[in-house]
């Protein structure tokens, strides 16, 4: 038998399984252009047949290039992999989900453009500390031209409308159109507004590190130094985003001395895609949070010895990342799956804890002293969005029967939801419509289950204590993000905890993930790459079922 023959035997597999899976999502995908046809016969926006056609062409172009590099060729790395699966999913995602449909991300999108006024020279913000923008993006967060650009309050009594907030035909057209820019002089989508004029933001910015808008900040000066207009501005600053955290994703990989697959597919939910598309700065948190992760295991697991660029490493990341929330502080804990020796006796050990947690403290010092002030301090709190009292710190620290209580029954009545947010159950602004079928949550909970477990001569790098020291370090983190929100956002007269999310659960569950691995369960059949693959299947299925329901919404 000829090389070329062998060659051939060995991919006719992966051929077969790249067809077939291509084949399956693209006859789904012509099943949901019959919902896009429905949705342009009710309003008369053709052009959504060449943006569907758009989506399709890249999300069948993405599986053959994926497939291609996991099934075929399998010569790249799974890192190298990451990358062109991460930016081009990113990009799919992003445009179908517009800009500021993220949870929290006009918040993010401000807070950037307030980092970027202070890259270029420009005055921050007035006095009063609200952000100033061009006036040409006013209408980004303003879509009913009801607020006034100077700042000065409503013009009208109906209520404002922010892009993206209610994704719709209507979001798509003002897109395409560019909105109150395609108005003007010289606008259009992409095109700046002539004029140097000013206005006034009514979003209030995230008082956080500006470290966790950096990404987002230089998009944004690019689009303002190269006379973007707003949707060109938006999607620069989501587009660095996206590009941050890919790059941090492979360097985690490259630093993983196990478990890269895991990493991988933890980057292909699409509740990761949905964020890391966005201006949020949960991309700071995952990355870092990830990042800090794969250096603690490779220092445990591979590395001879620990160097003093290491230290600085972890606390670079500690202090870049625990300001942003620093419930995910907790993750220092890994270091202590370390070997002392590895430090060169306890004294160094004692000097690296010292500088890793001083530079989170200092962080938190400089950045959040104001914050955990205002949230500890006060005795008689008020819930602004419920309008309704809500509970002290000094009232829950002397009740930790009532924080059990409310933890216990959050588990309970919203364990679910938090599962299914993990995953990606509700994407956009935590939209219920913008879902991923329930069918498609378990597929993907189940391929990451499988990529965690052990393969067939894979020795065990982590033991029976260490396993549950990381079980303990997420359930420490589990009840802090609980007591945070139980504090910040539950009024007394709630039953549970509200405001915690799925997506808070992310940044733990890679190492959550690989601690599963065990002697119990061996995992015989369908390799790390072929899961891969389905899970890139199935993230393509979920965006252009997502684009037809949006077109379905008139």
């Amino acid at each position: 038998m000829s090389a070329n023959n062998k060659k051939l035997q060995l991919r006719t597999p992966g051929l077969r399984l790249l067809a077939a899976c291509a084949l399956a999502v693209a006859v789904l995908g012509l099943w949901h252009g019959l919902d896009v046809r429905d949705g342009i016969a009710r309003t008369g926006n053709r052009f959504l047949y060449g943006w569907y056609g758009a989506a399709f062409v890249w999300g069948m172009g993405l599986l053959a290039a994926s497939g291609w590099l996991l099934l075929i060729r399998k010569q790249w790395s799974l890192e190298r992999v990451f990358v062109v699966c991460s930016l081009a999913l990113g990009v799919l995602f992003a445009a179908v989900l517009p800009p500021l449909s993220a949870p929290d991300e006009v918040a993010h999108y401000i807070s950037a453009y307030q980092v970027s006024n202070r890259l270029m020279g420009k005055t921050a913000a007035d006095e009063d500390g609200r952000v100033l923008i061009r006036a040409q993006d006013a209408w980004v967060e303003d879509l009913e031209d009801v607020l006034a650009d100077d700042g000065s309050g409503r013009t009208s009594d109906r209520d404002s409308a922010v892009l993206g907030q209610m994704v719709t035909q209507y979001t798509y057209g003002e897109i395409r159109g560019g909105g109150k820019a395609a108005e003007a002089p010289g606008g259009g989508n992409f095109a700046a507004v002539s004029g140097d004029g000013v206005a006034v933001s009514y979003q209030p910015a995230v008082h956080t590190t500006p470290l966790a808008y950096a990404p987002q900040a230089v998009g944004i000066t690019l689009a303002r130094a190269l006379g973007l207009g707003s949707i060109g501005l938006l999607f620069l600053g989501r587009l660095f985003n996206l590009l941050f955290y890919t790059g941090m994703g492979y360097l985690t990989m490259r630093r993983m001395p196990f478990g890269k697959e895991v990493v991988f597919g933890v980057g292909l939910l699409p509740m990761t895609l949905n964020l890391v598309s966005s201006m949020s700065y949960d991309v700071m948190i995952l990355a870092m949070t990830a990042y800090f992760t794969a250096v603690c295991l490779d220092l445990a697991y591979r590395a001879e010895r620990v160097r003093l660029l290491d230290v600085a490493v972890l606390a670079l990341v500690m202090a870049v990342m625990g300001p942003c929330k620093m419930v995910y502080g907790v993750i220092a804990g890994l270091c202590l799956l370390i070997p002392v020796k590895k430090f060169g006796g306890w004294g160094r050990w004692l000097l690296a804890a010292a500088a890793v947690l001083g530079a989170f403290a200092l962080a938190m010092l400089v950045v959040n002293s104001q914050t955990v002030a205002l949230y500890t301090g006060i005795q008689d709190r008020h819930v602004i969005w419920a309008d309704e009292p809500g509970y002290s710190f000094a009232q829950l620290i002397h009740s930790p029967l009532l924080v059990l209580k409310m933890c216990y029954s959050t588990l309970v009545w919203q364990g679910a939801e938090l599962f299914s947010g993990m995953i990606g159950g509700s994407l956009g602004n935590m939209d219920p419509v913008l879902n991923t079928p329930y069918i498609i949550v378990l597929g993907l909970a189940f391929i990451l289950l499988m990529l965690a477990l052990r393969k067939p001569g894979e020795s065990l790098k982590i033991s029976g204590g260490q396993r549950v020291w990381i079980w303990v370090i997420c359930l420490i983190c589990l009840g802090a993000l609980m007591f945070s929100m139980l504090l910040a956002w539950t009024p007394v007269s709630a039953s549970f905890i509200q405001g915690v999310q799925g997506r808070y659960l992310l940044p733990l569950l890679p190492i959550f993930a690989l601690s599963l691995k065990n002697d119990r369960l061996v995992r015989t059949d369908c390799d790390d790459r072929k899961l891969l693959f389905g899970m890139i299947c199935m993230d393509v299925y979920v965006i252009l079922r997502i684009f037809s329901v949006v077109c379905l919404r008139v």
